[in-house]
């Protein structure tokens, strides 16, 4: 036997190790980059979401025995009905337009939750009639009640929606005439606020990681959650990175901003084909816990005190008043108005005119029951926004609070 190491030959069809060239190896390179960012992006938000599952559980108590309770109870409301027949009064289609603006500027500077526009002449087969989309669904009703309806949408719509929502249409023919309500969720591009309105646009994003949202800055908002496109929605900002360019936020309910800063965010409308659909179609659980009716036959208003309460309405006569309304019911069995409300009231006693019109009625009436009103739970103070040293995630709010105390100005006033 030889004592010589053989050493191998490689045949010339034994397989050899291809090298990479170098666009090969870069574009290897950019790929694992890619997926890195991608993981990199992917935990962040999920990150994100933890945070504000913390933050919810954080607001629940627990009880000595370990039982949970519920987080804080829903602010109290303020609800206002109106019969749609008060446009019918009006002279021309421009004062009917102006009418209903002056009922959507009383329900904006008296803070009303939800606007209902009720059919006080019952619900006709005969009636010309309309349809609407308020937050129940599509709704059939009488020509003046929608009318009123839609414009008070419209004008409850912050500026920048309103061409996603608002087709055009001849019941908003007029509707350049109407004093704008300077709402406080209404904001403008060089406005800075925690909370902004917004519609879900239909750019294509990531799957899984949420979706565009236009809330009226030159920048779109990237939310957490995937929405349809053409949604309304409400977004809470989230802290700008300095090391992204992109603005970033969380969905939350609308009645999220006025829960955590106290700033009014606007009213609802809901339509009622009838008196009785105004208090069985309820939006709330347990329905309507004080209801006041307005009336000149009612008990004066000075002599009212207000119990507490959870949701509150105040209902509206129109020309006929409110017995008219109940006499066209077909469901309710009361033969006097009184019968149908906690408190029936005379909200203007030695009134000088012998006829006060509806949307006078309503400032006239919110004016004098505002200081009587007993709400069991009130929202935030205006003023008692949180420092940006207490709460990173308020951003430049605290700072404009600060500025607002040092120059003794109303920190609302940002908004006019």
């Amino acid at each position: 036997m030889s004592s010589e190491t053989e050493t191998p030959t490689l045949s010339p069809h034994s397989p050899l190790k291809k090298k990479r060239s170098w666009s090969e190896v870069n574009k290897s390179r950019k790929e694992e980059k890619k997926k890195w960012k991608e993981d990199k992006l992917k935990k962040k938000i999920e990150k994100t979401q933890l945070e504000t599952t913390q933050s919810t559980s954080a607001s629940v108590t627990t009880l000595d025995n370990g039982n949970e309770l519920a987080e804080s109870p829903d602010l109290s409301t303020i609800s206002i009905a109106v019969p749609g027949s008060i446009l019918e009064n009006a002279q021309s289609p421009e004062l009917r337009t102006y009418l209903a603006g002056q009922i959507a500027r009383a329900a904006c500077i008296f803070q009303v939750d939800e606007v209902v526009v009720f059919d006080d002449y019952g619900d006709e087969a005969s009636a010309k009639k309309s349809s609407l989309e308020d937050d129940s669904g599509t709704v059939s009703a009488r020509q003046s009640c929608i009318q009123l309806g839609r414009i008070l949408q419209y004008l409850e719509c912050p500026q920048y929606l309103r061409k996603h929502f608002f087709p055009i249409h001849n019941d908003l023919k007029y509707c350049g005439i109407l004093n704008p309500l300077n709402a406080p969720h209404h904001l403008g591009p060089n406005e800075e606020f925690q909370f902004r309105e917004g519609v879900v646009l239909n750019k294509p994003s990531k799957t899984g990681q949420g979706s565009f949202v236009n809330i009226g800055l030159l920048k779109e908002v990237h939310v957490d959650k995937l929405l349809t496109p053409g949604v309304r929605c409400t977004v809470k900002l989230l802290p700008k990175n300095e090391q992204s360019k992109k603005l970033k936020g969380l969905v939350v309910s609308p009645k999220t901003p006025r829960k955590e800063t106290g700033v009014y965010w606007g009213y609802s409308v809901r339509i009622a084909t009838s008196l009785s659909k105004v208090f069985s179609q309820c939006p709330y659980k347990n329905g309507y816990d004080l209801t006041l009716g307005t009336s000149d036959k009612g008990t004066s208003v000075d002599e009212f005190s207000c119990p507490p309460f959870k949701h509150m309405l105040v209902m509206f006569g129109g020309l006929q008043g409110l017995e008219a309304a109940l006499e066209n019911d077909h469901v309710l069995e009361a033969d006097d108005p009184k019968l149908l409300f906690d408190q029936y009231l005379n909200t203007l006693p030695e009134q000088g005119s012998k006829t006060i019109r509806t949307e006078e009625a309503i400032l006239v009436s919110l004016a004098v029951l505002r200081a009587k009103l007993n709400p069991e739970n009130k929202p935030l103070e205006i003023g008692g926004f949180v420092s940006d040293e207490q709460d990173p995630e308020i951003g430049n709010l605290g700072k404009q609070e600060r500025e607002f105390e040092k120059k003794d100005v109303d920190p609302l006033s940002r908004f006019d």
